[in-house]
């Protein structure tokens, strides 16, 4: 198992190189420079102006100049300066909202799974009934709707015209003075709309991932048998049946790891949440490159992570992929 964990380890360090290097020469093919917007921000801004700015942030050197650099610099930790006016570290700005962006997500994640694998195991074991058929609607609903604009729809409903909860940011005027378990009160009213949004789309997905993997599994000979020796069905499902069903699951868990910073541009800039995805946002928009390139690190490592995971998962569950 060592030997496994440390295998898929060592793979980690050129594939990060290899994310990191196409990032760099995709974002600087891309229209636009920061000089360009900071043109547009700033009138009066002359060319040579420009091309002075240009020269600062090392932007005239060749690409795989300006690269090199920014790779011998991340190997000290430093993301550099942000391009926009305020010029404060990458780093300062990622550490701020980070944990934001993270939290919100985990939360979002942990509802996923505690709702929807007892779903599809349930949907599985009751296949065609009624239940089966009302959650295959609310599955396709799922998939179906767009998440801004059901955000938007709740938004209007409970913020609006019900006013039952707060519709952006995540806290009320006058938070500092709130007592302990009004803060704690205030901040979940403030989450409960993001959460719900972030976790709606993945609930309808995972559910039905674990419905068709439970269906696959028991239907195999092993659990015939098991059943065949008189155990209980409850003991068949979830002491034989679901721990081979959960194998596909162990790789969407792996890879929804990136979604903990990515997957949440939508509704950060929606509710106005000042989390990672509202700050790439604002990063592309202008041209920010040493804060895109923050992002983007911040991101590779967890999908990085989120494989790496996903392999030790598998050996745990799986013995015979230990000795591959």
């Amino acid at each position: 198992m060592i030997k496994y964990f440390f295998k898929r380890l060592l793979q980690i360090v050129p594939t990060f190189i290899g994310i990191t290097l196409i990032s760099f020469f995709i974002l600087h093919l891309a229209p636009g420079k920061p000089t360009d917007i900071m043109g547009e921000l700033n009138p009066r801004m002359t060319p040579e102006a420009r091309i002075q700015l240009q020269k600062q942030w090392g932007l005239d050197k060749p690409i795989i100049v300006q690269y090199g650099v920014w790779l011998k610099n991340l190997a000290r930790l430093d993301f550099g300066d942000s391009l926009s006016t305020d010029r404060r570290p990458v780093w300062d700005k990622i550490k701020e909202r980070l944990p934001i962006t993270i939290s919100i997500n985990i939360i979002s994640m942990f509802i996923i799974f505690l709702v929807a694998i007892p779903i599809g195991i349930y949907s599985a074991q009751h296949q065609y009934s009624l239940p089966d058929k009302l959650i295959t609607v609310f599955v396709f609903i799922g998939f179906a709707t767009p998440a801004f604009w059901l955000a938007l729809l709740l938004m209007l409903f409970f913020g609006v015209y019900l006013n039952w909860l707060p519709i952006s940011g995540l806290q009320s005027l006058g938070y500092e003075h709130l007592s302990v378990l009004g803060k704690i009160t205030d901040r979940a009213r403030h989450l409960i709309l993001p959460v719900f949004i972030s976790a709606f789309g993945g609930m309808a997905g995972l559910s039905r991932y674990m419905r068709s993997n439970m269906l696959e599994v028991i239907r195999q000979d092993y659990i015939t048998t098991a059943r065949a020796k008189g155990l209980s069905e409850g003991k068949v499902i979830y002491k034989h049946a679901l721990r081979n069903a959960l194998l596909p699951v162990i790789t969407i868990l792996g890879l929804s790891v990136p979604a903990l910073v990515g997957g949440s541009v939508i509704f950060e800039t929606i509710f106005a949440i000042p989390g990672m995805g509202q700050l790439f946002y604002m990063a592309v928009m202008m041209r920010d490159y040493n804060l895109i390139m923050g992002g983007l690190v911040i991101g590779s490592v967890l999908t990085l992570l989120g494989n790496l995971l996903a392999d030790i998962s598998y050996a745990l569950a799986d013995p015979r992929i230990r000795t591959r």
